[in-house]
């Protein structure tokens, strides 16, 4: 009996140690993905605003997707330029927020936002981008175009 508690209390500590290395690591996968994240959609606006220059960045970040309902086709609203996952604003733990500067048309400018679903939980960082694609962070609040970058 006596062993099988110093077996059991083997596995808790070791259980103890293990559990918020992987909470960490998996927190530290999901920075890793909003950025990646980040630059795909940043790398799709640009493609969208030379595809259409009539119209600049898109309206909304589904503007970019191949839509709800429907495969990829030639169409004037939907790009096909990313899926439906970065379409949709939400992954990884993140949520990805998309703003078109509409002061002009076309439009020449745009905020993409990532922020953790549950900030400690999903992810410590938030990330912000405008037009020129430098990626910032803060690890408290949102980020702005204020703060330093990766």
């Amino acid at each position: 009996m006596i062993e099988l508690l110093i077996v059991v209390a083997i596995i808790l500590i070791i259980a103890a140690i293990a559990i918020p290395n992987y909470l960490n690591a998996r927190m530290a996968a999901n920075e890793s993905s909003a950025v990646q994240s980040m630059r795909t959609i940043q790398s799709a606006l640009t493609g969208y605003a030379t595809t259409y220059p009539a119209i600049g960045f898109p309206v909304q970040l589904t503007d970019l997707g191949p839509g709800a309902a429907m495969p990829c086709v030639s169409s004037t609203t939907q790009a096909c330029l990313i899926d439906n996952v970065l379409a949709s604003g939400t992954k990884a733990g993140y949520n990805l927020t998309y703003l078109q500067d509409a002061s002009s048309t076309p439009s020449v400018g745009y905020t993409l936002n990532a922020d953790p679903t549950v900030r400690g939980s999903t992810g410590h960082r938030s990330f912000y981008s405008d037009q020129p694609g430098v990626i910032r962070f803060n690890l408290t609040a949102a980020a702005s175009i204020a703060d330093p970058t990766i």
